[in-house]
């Protein structure tokens, strides 16, 4: 395993045989119905009950967790770069699967948020999109490669569906440019999407450079969500070059 209490990785889901009671939150003087619906939907959220009982950094552990699952991308040994890493949930499920604890594999966490320390993670606080930031994640790689690429980055949103969609896509394009540049033959990337009608570029290049893409949306996603990840595997290294 990652690590004991928080540093933990996650069960197969969100269960554990305790049924939930749900909680209703009412509207008050500081509080507007949209921040009264989100309060709600988190109280009576499961994958968020499982997250703090099990203690985890967050509900998102469990996607991560239901991917490998399905689709097994990540192996002991691995050297893996997670893209948007705070608050950490992702790096603690790609940590015990990899077993960089053990000193096997290797973990490289970014994001521009503070993030507390997490056992075998490496840890970058920087904007992924500043111009040195790709060429600090390969310092710190063993060998200047990557054998997986995670990304579940997100934009800040303004409120303007169109312009957030755009904004999260941004991310995606330069991750998976980020991707085919550090990746070695065979690796995976795996990216949060929105579906939106704007990943055409994306796809495009994913189709070229790697041998399967695919969307997935794992059980903890919340299926009133827009949000996919794109799985892409078979990296074809310079051959897409």
């Amino acid at each position: 395993m990652a690590g004991k209490g928080k540093d933990k990785a996650p069960s197969k889901g969100p269960g554990g045989g305790q049924r939930m009671l749900r909680v209703r939150v009412k509207t008050a003087a500081k509080r507007s119905t949209s921040s009264a619906r989100w309060l709600e939907r988190q109280l009576n959220d499961p994958y968020v009950a499982a997250s703090k009982r099990e203690g985890l950094r967050s509900r998102a552990a469990y996607k991560l967790t239901e991917i490998d699952d399905k689709y097994r991308i990540l192996k002991p040994g691995q050297r893996v770069v997670d893209l948007g890493a705070a608050p950490g949930g992702w790096s603690q499920v790609a940590a015990d699967r990899v077993k960089s604890v053990d000193g096997r594999g290797q973990i490289v966490a970014i994001d521009y948020l503070g993030m507390e320390p997490l056992p075998g993670v490496e840890i970058v606080q920087l904007d992924f999109t500043e111009a040195q930031a790709e060429e600090q994640l390969k310092s710190l790689l063993r060998g200047g490669a990557a054998d997986v690429v995670l990304s579940d980055m997100a934009a800040p949103t303004v409120g303007h569906s169109k312009t957030d969609h755009l904004r999260i896509m941004g991310l995606a394009e330069a991750a998976a440019a980020f991707a085919c540049d550090v990746l070695t033959p065979g690796g995976t990337f795996l990216c949060k999407v929105f579906q939106g009608g704007t990943e055409k570029d994306l796809l495009a290049l994913l189709k070229t450079s790697f041998a399967v893409v695919r969307h997935v949306k794992p059980p903890a996603s919340r299926s009133d969500s827009a949000e996919l990840y794109v799985l892409a595997t078979g990296f074809r290294g310079g051959q897409s070059k």
